[in-house]
């Protein structure tokens, strides 16, 4: 498949993408969310397109998506912040990870942003060799704390 065709499968999620997008999550990523939260937030975060970047991959069931929103701080330059990409199983080793992150690589330069960074579980060994793969380096290591409230 050539770059035009994998363009044309990559298109902006939508309410509809809901269930699937919940299946893939649950299943590639651990996180358990109702298809009533996800469908909300979705609709919610497809609107501010200025601050969120919410692409699937596929024509009509969607194989993978990526989410990804814009990261200011007073300390570095705009970038985008990934917050979820994930490929659904029986997808994998298809490019389909490689197409979402090479489109939101050319909208970042679009945008004139800086980079495009990320946090990535330390037991995701496999995720870290993809991303290294395509040119990205771990630059420290951190624990994420919350607080429910």
């Amino acid at each position: 498949m050539n770059d035009l065709e994998e363009k044309k499968l990559i298109r902006e999620a939508t309410v509809a993408d809901a269930k699937h997008l919940r299946d893939i999550t649950a299943e590639q990523l651990g996180y358990e969310v109702s298809a009533e939260l996800l469908a909300k937030q979705l609709e919610k975060l497809t609107a501010d397109k200025e601050n969120h970047f919410i692409r699937v991959y596929g024509s009509a069931v969607p194989m993978g998506y990526i989410h990804a929103e814009l990261y200011e701080s007073i300390y570095s330059e705009p970038m985008f912040n990934i917050l979820g990409l994930a490929v659904a199983k029986g997808h994998e080793n298809q490019s389909v990870g490689k197409a979402l992150l090479l489109e939101l690589e050319r909208e970042a330069k679009r945008r004139n942003l800086w980079g495009i960074r990320l946090n990535s579980s330390d037991k995701r060994r496999q995720a870290h060799e993809f991303y290294a793969h395509l040119g990205y380096h771990s630059d420290k290591s951190q624990k994420r704390f919350l607080k429910m409230l």
